[in-house]
């Protein structure tokens, strides 16, 4: 028997199963066939939400750094954290991605998933550093920080964060990604003007 499914319900079954595949063959050697048969649907089904496999990687994407921006969000809503809290809580959320774990993060890397991760990083720029700088401008009422460049300080520590910690480019164990990490946190702290002893502890307890 033939199982209808609500719109919503279908396109997510979509994206949901794409990112398994994607991840299981990579991108590049993943077909549109291989979505459909895994699914069980049609090929005219498939179209009717997609126009090409690229805009699945892209709604793959979207879906996965929608989920951290929302996380991010309640982040900044809760009044009960300053803003150095929320800064560092946020950067916390952004260490690994929902729901894929490992696997994921060694897998990316892979040649044929290459398109997969230059639109993460890409994505994940374009959408933290907005959120990010939200935090530092509330911390700068709060006189917990100082800087005129939020924006451009953001995006030099997510950047550089992207690029020093990322097991394609570099091998680092555990131990020291989390240093690395550290180091990166605590010179965006000296960069807003926040040095004291208490901002880097707070950074070495959510590591």
């Amino acid at each position: 028997m033939r199982i209808v499914k609500k719109h919503n319900e279908r396109k997510q079954e979509i994206i949901n199963t794409a990112l398994k595949i994607f991840i299981h063959k990579g991108y590049e050697k993943t077909s549109v066939n291989d979505i459909l048969n895994e699914i069980g649907i049609a090929k005219g089904t498939f179209y009717h939400y997609f126009k090409a496999k690229e805009e699945v990687l892209d709604a793959v994407i979207a879906d996965t750094t929608e989920t951290i921006v929302n996380k991010i969000e309640k982040i900044i809503a809760d009044n009960s954290l300053n803003a150095e809290d929320k800064l560092l809580k946020a950067f916390s959320e952004m260490r690994v991605a929902p729901d894929m774990g490992e696997k994921f993060l060694s897998d990316i890397h892979k040649p044929e998933n290459v398109l997969m991760h230059q639109k993460i990083l890409t994505s994940s720029i374009k959408a933290f550093v907005p959120l990010m700088v939200e935090i530092v401008e509330e911390g700068i009422k709060q006189g917990k920080f100082t800087s005129q460049y939020p924006k451009e300080y953001m995006e030099i520590v997510l950047c550089s964060a992207i690029v020093l910690l990322d097991d394609g480019i570099f091998e680092r164990t555990e131990e020291e990604k989390v240093k690395l990490l550290a180091a990166l946190i605590s010179s965006l702290g000296k960069m807003l003007g926040s040095e004291n002893v208490s901002f880097y502890n707070k950074i070495m307890k959510i590591l």
